[in-house]
Parts: C-alpha cells; sequence; structure tokens
C-alpha cells in the first residue's frame, strides 16, 4: 500500500471527521481548544487490558501530567489500521499496543514507528528483549499447556513430548488453528531443544503435526474457545494462553498450566508515524516502564510485568501465576521476531493448505 500523491477532498473530509470522532469518544471529554490539545488517543484490546492499563497507566499520567488519556478498544490485528493511518496521515490514535514478534519487524522495516530512542539502558529493571529503540514492552503473556487435572489424577502431560503421547496421555486434544507457537511445539515434541528451535525446520515440523493430526478433537481461533473448550471439558489438554487458562482456574475449572516448554510474547507501546500528538506519546511510552506501575497490571491481568523489579511490589500468592515470575520464565523462551518476519506468510500459506488436507 503506497500513500496517495493527491488526497482528494474526500479523504481530507474522512481525515477531518476520523479526528472528531476519536476527539468526541468519552462523554466529559473537555471543550476547550487548550483542553483537547493536551490529550493523548491510546488504543488498548479492551476488556481486562483497559481496566489493567487504566489503574497503572492511564489514570498516573493524567495525574502526573495533565494529559487526558482517552482509551478506544483496537482492532485485533492492528498491524493494518497502523500502517494505513501513517501513509494517509489519517490518526485516529497516538499510541497503541504491538507485539514483538508478530509486529515489531514489519512496522520497523516499513520506518511505520515513530522514533522515540529508546535504549534498555535507560530502563534497567526491563527485559532487555522488551525494548527497541521505538517500542516499549510492559507485560509478557505465553503460550502453554494446559490440562484437566480431573481428567489426570496421578499426573497430566509435562511436555510436548507428552502432549504427543497420546498411548501414555490419552485425551482430548486442543491446538491452535496457526502456525505461530503450533510449529514450535510440533518441534519440541519431536525432540528438538527448545534453545536450538530457529531457523525453524518446516519439514520436520510438519511431519511431527502429521502424527498429531488424527487426535486433534479442536483447532481452536480465539481465546475466548480456547478458554470455554477447557473450563467446560470440552477438551482434556491443550496449547492457549496462560491468561485464559488461568481465567478457567479462576471460575473454579480443574485446569493445571505446564510453564515447561512455554512460548512468551512480549506485548508493549509504539506510535503511528507522525501523530500530531508524537511528544505526548513518547512520554507516554518511556513512564510505562516503571516497576511499581507495572506491578499494577498484574491486578486484572495474568500477564507478568517486563520490568522485573516489579514482583518485589507483587502480592506473593500473585507471583507464581505470572509469566515473567523467575521459575517459569526459565522454562521458555521468545520466538523469533526476526524468523517470523521473514518467513511468517509462507508459513502460513503452508499451514493453511495443510491443515485443509
Amino acid at each position: 500500500m503506497s500513500e496517495p500523491r493527491n488526497p482528494t477532498r474526500r479523504r481530507l473530509l474522512q481525515a477531518a471527521g476520523a479526528f472528531a470522532a476519536a476527539a468526541a469518544l468519552p462523554a466529559t471529554l473537555p471543550r476547550a481548544a487548550h483542553a483537547q490539545a493536551r490529550q493523548l488517543v491510546v488504543s488498548d484490546p479492551g476488556g481486562p487490558y483497559t481496566t489493567a492499563y487504566r489503574a497503572a497507566f492511564y489514570d498516573p499520567f493524567e495525574k502526573a501530567t495533565g494529559i487526558k488519556v482517552v482509551n478506544v478498544a483496537r482492532d485485533a490485528q492492528p498491524v493494518a489500521q497502523f500502517a494505513a493511518m501513517v501513509q494517509t496521515r489519517n490518526y485516529v490514535w497516538d499510541v497503541t499496543t504491538l507485539t514483538l514478534s508478530a509486529d515489531i519487524p514489519f512496522l520497523e522495516s516499513k520506518g511505520f514507528l515513530e522514533p522515540i530512542g529508546l535504549k534498555a539502558t535507560d530502563f534497567p529493571g526491563v527485559m532487555p528483549q522488551a525494548v527497541t529503540p521505538d517500542w516499549l514492552g510492559v507485560d509478557v503473556y505465553s503460550t502453554v499447556l494446559a490440562y484437566r487435572t480431573d481428567k489426570f489424577a496421578k499426573g497430566g502431560p509435562k511436555s510436548w513430548a507428552d502432549f504427543w503421547d497420546v498411548k501414555k496421555y490419552p485425551g482430548r486434544r486442543s491446538l491452535r488453528r496457526s502456525p505461530i507457537d503450533t510449529l514450535e511445539q510440533a518441534l519440541l515434541a519431536d525432540g528438538v531443544p527448545i534453545d536450538k528451535l530457529y531457523p525453524l525446520d518446516l519439514d520436520r515440523a510438519f511431519k511431527s503435526l502429521d502424527r498429531i493430526k488424527p487426535h486433534v478433537n479442536l483447532w481452536w481461533t480465539s481465546g475466548a474457545q480456547a478458554m470455554q473448550a477447557i473450563q467446560s471439558g470440552d477438551v482434556d489438554m491443550m496449547s492457549t494462553w496462560n491468561g485464559r487458562a488461568q481465567a478457567a482456574i479462576d471460575n473454579g475449572a480443574p485446569v493445571s498450566i505446564v510453564w515447561n516448554e512455554g512460548l512468551y510474547s512480549i506485548e508493549g507501546w509504539g506510535i503511528p508515524k507522525g501523530t500530531p500528538r508524537a511528544e505526548f506519546a513518547k512520554q507516554f511510552v518511556r513512564f510505562c516502564g516503571d516497576a511499581k506501575r507495572q506491578a499494577l497490571i498484574t491486578t486484572d491481568l495474568a500477564y507478568g510485568p517486563t520490568n522485573l523489579k516489579a514482583f518485589d511490589s507483587i502480592v506473593p500468592k500473585r507471583a507464581p501465576i505470572l509469566p515473567t515470575a523467575p521459575d517459569n520464565l526459565k522454562n521458555m523462551r521468545l520466538p523469533s521476531p526476526q524468523w517470523w518476519a521473514e518467513h511468517r506468510a509462507a508459513a502460513t500459506e503452508r499451514f493453511n493448505a495443510w491443515i485443509l488436507s
């Protein structure tokens, strides 16, 4: 997609309308031009994210700076909207959450991220992987193995090799209908060490998937679907996001999370290049690296802070269920952003053809 050379009057009116819609979202937003100038529109995935981010970041930032934070729910996959805003200069928000492995390499390669000039040394407690020059990771979730403890009274699967072992661990299984994480899990099941996954051997991965495919009862496509499947007992074991498994546990389901061989992802803030409120946005991004502020996220989300000093402020009984707790993090790894940036399209095409075969 390229930027139009001669924007039409209609496009300009659409852009103006988008700005007006974003500014008018909350009914209590100040009407004065000066007040509106000191605001920042931040997009997040909504639901518990908004609750957690409001308590940890939005309200404290407003109090510290006087800059009003207006939050809106973003698309499930924000990259296309992010790119379109930069190309058309039609900014409906100024900051959004982006995932390191899935989003950042592409946006960086296209020059779509506003330069911030971040350095890992600016954030001593933050995981080095969570800082790039133009993006700051603030929370971590993980794709994990989860199983029903009522199905496996003597102990359930503890690795992806166990998940693949249908004789030792019989039961209904579920995997994500996506090459991301699923290919890595197939290789781990086939004996590839977690620190030797990349570059992914796709032929080996699909041979491994061929073995488990007849035993997969559900290929899930959304976190809500995954949570419902394990919570209701429709499946006995599955690959899922730790937050969804934890929600099932919180709702009373007999579910256990296996952190071993988990694949963690880092979410954080990026700014679309050229937004007129870029300076406010940069202040906000830096603000979110603070350990005590990140600790507040974990009250509403079962996700780990990227600033590991946050654990000094997290209730001890809460810490063990978070991905970045030391005993959990040591057994997991971050999928390679570089590999997925280069191979995602081809891997997805091959996976989609395989799943239908």
